[in-house]
């Protein structure tokens, strides 16, 4: 059995992909995998550390801030294709799923037209564009919220949903042992602050500028910034000693989340996967610029059911640390939101995407 899996550009798009990797090797141990991914990105580096074999497509995504660099998409978009057709040909895979990002289409697109079976893992409650026209073609389309047939064929959707690293969906580290690993001090509520593997602008902004009234003798924080912000949290923490962790990134996301009690993010689908697994209390703020302002739909699924709260990013500076402070003080609010995180969990995403995989290989 032979399986390629397409796409990265960011944290949200790799650990699923790697999720569902590993889950097909679990249940099918002598599956051959192979990813592609977008030259440049961070899946080059980080499926290799998996222990998975790479291939880039030279692929870039639909940039709207700034026109002019969209030149040359279409050349790098027909290039990427032809790559596509070379990767296909030679690899011979039983089935290719995408999981979104710059590599998904082009090596999807191409399987269809060779008649090989394709999946899509469609990752937020908002589709994008690109995996709504691949949908027509698709053998199966696995999502993460319901009523998603206003972008897809019913027939072909499984509700899955997103896939996430066993460490977290399978963790059993307490409180205490997060809070130890961090070097924190446990009789103080901690406030866990994680804008993406990219950090986040009006987060970090939004933090900084009000850090004197967050930190406390009751309140503590871990603070990752991302690597653009991060020498500028570590000089602003140090006035605070022991109360204020900063980081760029956290690969040790379990210990984290176990350490947190309410919990600041950006609303990426794997985000909202992971914190649903925690049920920890959450303040969203979605990130605006996201295609068809996905990340704000991710987000109002959740607190349209009483588990999140929204700031948006244009309110971040004002309103973020006001709503954090309520959420601090309001224990009934807090058990409520934890409740329905864990109503809405899904544990075994990577197992039930990856069935769907082996099933398709071997129908073929």
């Amino acid at each position: 059995m032979k399986v390629i899996i397409a796409g990265g550009g960011t944290g949200g798009h790799i650990f699923p992909a790697v999720a569902i990797g590993h889950a097909v090797q679990r249940l099918q141990p002598d599956a051959e995998l192979l990813f592609v991914g977008a030259q440049g990105k961070m899946e080059m580096e980080k499926v290799p550390q998996e222990g998975f074999n790479i291939i880039g497509l030279d692929i870039a995504g639909f940039n709207r801030s700034n026109m002019l660099k969209n030149i040359s998409l279409p050349f790098k978009l027909i290039k990427s294709i032809f790559k596509a057709n070379s990767i296909l040909k030679n690899f011979k895979p039983d089935v290719v799923v995408g999981v979104g990002g710059y590599a998904s289409f082009p090596i999807l697109k191409a399987a269809q037209r060779m008649g090989i079976p394709t999946v899509i893992q469609e990752q937020n409650s908002f589709a994008g564009k690109s995996n709504q026209i691949l949908a027509r073609k698709a053998a199966a389309i696995c999502v993460a919220y319901d009523q998603m047939d206003k972008f897809f064929p019913k027939e072909k959707i499984i509700v899955t949903g997103n896939p996430v690293r066993k460490s977290i969906a399978q963790s059993t580290i307490t409180r205490a042992e997060g809070q130890q690993w961090l070097g924190m001090d446990a009789g103080k509520k901690t406030v866990l602050v994680i804008g993406g593997s990219l950090g986040a602008k009006a987060i970090n902004e939004a933090i900084d500028a009000h850090l004197d009234e967050i930190v406390s003798d009751k309140v503590q924080l871990i603070w990752q910034t991302g690597k653009p912000y991060y020498e500028q949290a570590v000089e602003r923490a140090k006035a605070f000693g022991d109360k204020v962790k900063v980081f760029d990134f956290i690969r040790q996301m379990d210990y984290a989340y176990a350490a947190a009690d309410i919990v600041i993010s950006r609303a990426g689908a794997l985000a909202i996967a992971e914190l649903c697994i925690a049920a920890k209390p959450v303040i969203f703020v979605p990130y605006p610029f996201a295609a068809e302002d996905h990340q704000t739909s991710n987000a109002m699924a959740l607190v349209t059911q009483s588990a999140a709260l929204m700031v948006k990013d244009g309110e971040a500076k004002d309103l973020l640390v006001t709503k954090l402070n309520t959420l601090l003080h309001d224990q009934s609010m807090q058990q409520v939101m934890t409740q329905n995180l864990e109503k809405a969990a899904i544990k075994d995403a990577d197992e039930r995407i990856a069935k769907k995989l082996i099933a398709l290989a071997n129908k073929g």
